[in-house]
């Protein structure tokens, strides 16, 4: 169990950090062009670089408190910020036509999200 806790927080942080990147680096033109990113000519480019940045610190937040041993519990808090932002981004896209597929996948991300939450607060603990 704790092997596959560590691949679902490692697969968030990569999901994060791809995600965290594009929007805090990219310019809106080309993140409004791509498929599923329809979302961000409607918002504010401050928005986007915040919510970049934020994506940024979670894909760090999955990891790098279980390797260090530096506040572990950090772990499955920031798992469930991304439930949080998981419920967000399913609503941004619902707003679109032809956006299910993208809820689809933040549904699967709020899973594996609230997997990594039930187990490290639960189940399987780090210093457990």
């Amino acid at each position: 169990m704790n092997v596959t806790l560590w691949i679902a927080a490692g697969l968030l942080a990569a999901v994060a950090l791809a995600g965290g990147f594009t929007k805090a680096f990219l310019p809106r033109e080309k993140l409004a062009a791509a498929a599923g990113g329809e979302w961000t000519r409607d918002a504010p480019a401050g928005f986007l670089r915040t919510l970049g940045a934020l994506e940024l610190l979670a894909a760090f937040g999955l990891i790098l408190p279980a390797v260090t041993g530096i506040a572990p519990v950090l772990v499955p808090v920031t798992a469930l910020c991304w439930v949080l932002l998981m419920i967000g981004a399913m609503i941004a896209h619902l707003r679109y036509a032809g956006a299910a597929r993208f809820v689809a996948l933040n549904l699967i991300y709020l899973a594996v999200a609230a997997f990594v939450v039930w187990g490290r607060f639960g189940a399987v603990p780090f210093g457990a």
